[in-house]
């Protein structure tokens, strides 16, 4: 049977760096980042250096939505509406289908106390909540899949439109930090007390981040769509509740997985998009992955000493900004990158370049628990 493509008809990215996918690029390519010491958040009075909004974004952004939303609820409701605007779509029709994607979502709110902390807690309050305001005709889909979850709920949304449940998808992901999230992290001695440095030799840690997107899918093709999710596959390696595999097979497999159901051969691809966290097991990880997936010559770059390690917005946020690149041509640099620190000969891009002939892209992750995804993006033949 004949699957129907998955075009993206409309994205939108929201950061402390800036808001809309094209400014966030545009910030990017001028080498910014939002990653910096701030106390917004803390743990034992300690801050973090990492890219959090400050106290006038938050008053900025919940404004107009009123009291009655949480931070993790205001960034979304700003993400979906704006993208929802932008598309047409129409959320109370019943060929849509809305998923939210999340790490920790409310788990700030347990700081609280109170009988009703663990209820307010809940992704599923805040999926209810969300329906409402936005007239969804049904209770949302839910994906908590660690920092995977965006790319994870992007490829939920992709069988479901091929298998000609919906026509529409809006898939929403966002995290906020809480000192819940801050004293995980500090237990792990994962913080960097710097700018992260993906895949270079001094790298020494991740930094944190805010932020949200929606990216919108749709079996209805129209003259300006000009990008699809042309494949998709996830794998798990089962090596250790926080540690990655130490070989890269597992990613390795659902990069192959991906390529093979978006029909690309790996000399067509363009760049890849890759996690980058810049902890030493990650990288490493990822770099012996794109080896064994004969993806060592293309340019890999990591978008984390932008604007943190979002958490289960990560995937959704970097595939939104990559697919406004590959609209322009550009191979986005890794920033923090200036000296080669994993054991495997990959390419990472130091430098923005522009002018390229690009038709596909791929878009890794990886979480706690063992899990990898990986995405194909591309341009359409129509």
């Amino acid at each position: 049977m004949t699957v129907p493509p998955v075009y993206i008809i409309a994205h939108q990215v929201l950061t402390p760096l800036a808001s809309g996918t094209a400014a966030n690029l545009d910030a990017i390519a001028e080498g910014k980042t939002a990653v910096v010491d701030n106390r917004h958040q803390l743990f034992q009075d300690q801050g973090i250096c990492g890219s959090l909004f400050s106290a006038e974004q938050w008053l900025t952004m919940k404004a107009p939505l009123g009291n009655n939303f949480t931070n993790f609820e205001s960034l979304l409701l700003q993400s979906i509406n704006e993208v929802v605007r932008q598309s047409g779509v129409n959320l109370a029709e019943k060929d849509s289908v809305l998923i939210i994607a999340s790490t920790k979502g409310n788990i700030g709110e347990l700081k609280q106390g109170g009988t009703d902390a663990a209820e307010l807690a809940g992704l599923h309050h805040s999926a209810i909540m969300l329906a409402g305001v936005l007239k969804y005709h049904s209770r949302p889909l839910i994906v908590s899949n660690a920092c995977i979850s965006g790319m994870t709920a992007l490829l939920v949304a992709k069988r479901l439109l091929q298998a000609g449940h919906y026509k529409h998808a809006v898939v929403a992901g966002a995290d906020c930090i809480s000192p819940f999230i801050l004293a995980g992290f500090k237990s792990f001695q994962a913080l960097s007390p710097a700018v992260c440095r993906p895949f270079d030799k001094d790298r020494n840690g991740l930094n944190l981040g805010e932020g949200a997107a929606t990216i919108i899918l749709s079996t209805q093709h129209a003259a300006s769509v000009t990008m699809v999710l042309s494949g998709g596959a996830t794998s798990n390696d089962a090596n250790h509740i926080s540690g990655p595999s130490r070989t890269g097979a597992e990613m390795a497999h659902a990069i192959r997985g991906s390529m093979r159901q978006a029909g690309v051969q790996a000399d067509k691809i363009g760049f890849i998009s890759a996690h980058g966290t810049a902890t030493p097991y990650n990288d490493e990880m990822e770099s012996k992955a794109f080896l064994a997936a004969e993806l060592s010559q293309v340019p890999a770059f990591s978008l984390k000493a932008s604007f943190g390690h979002t958490l289960g917005a990560a995937g959704l946020i970097e595939s939104a900004i990559s697919l406004e690149a590959m609209n322009r041509g550009w191979i986005l640099p890794s920033k923090g990158y200036s000296n080669h620190g994993v054991t495997v000969p990959v390419t990472i891009a130091k430098e923005l370049s522009k002018n390229q002939s690009l038709q596909h892209f791929i878009k890794t992750g990886s979480g706690f628990g063992g899990c990898n995804a990986a995405l194909v993006f591309s341009k359409t033949t129509i």
